[in-house]
């Protein structure tokens, strides 16, 4: 391919990427694989929750749904990620249910402790249909 083809190329596909990646990206990400499978768990519904300190209950940040690599961009912004207990509510039945197939556990709750808001917290979520697990992941 010749160089000015390159250029061309470059200057059509370059522009896109950086506009994606400009906006401030969440404090706080996820990313659930199928072990299983061996794939990402795409589609997969998911909700954020904050603990209110004085009264426990639990109140509903966000929802979404994880795309094809089984992230969820844009779970919460820098201005409203403080320190606190947070839940992430993950509907595993429904994304098995989906493939045909039964599962264990109908949903994954992580409930996890956030002290530093300034850093980048990372939860990932591996699972099959009759196990899972999570870590603190950078």
């Amino acid at each position: 391919m010749s160089a000015s083809r390159l250029k061309q190329l470059k200057s059509q596909i370059l522009p896109d990427k950086i506009i994606a990646m400009a906006g401030s990206p969440s404090p706080l990400t996820t990313h659930v694989l199928n072990t299983a499978m061996g794939v990402p768990g795409s589609n997969m519904s998911l909700s954020l929750y904050r603990q209110d300190p004085s009264t426990n209950a639990w109140n509903l940040i966000t929802t979404g749904t994880t795309n094809d690599d089984g992230r969820c961009p844009g779970l919460i912004t820098k201005q409203s990620f403080t320190s606190g207990v947070y839940k992430m509510h993950f509907e595993t039945a429904q994304y098995w249910a989906s493939m045909g197939e039964t599962c264990f556990y109908p949903h994954v709750e992580i409930v996890f402790t956030i002290n530093d808001p300034g850093q980048k917290y990372h939860i990932p979520l591996l699972l099959s249909r009759f196990s899972y697990s999570t870590y603190r992941g950078s």
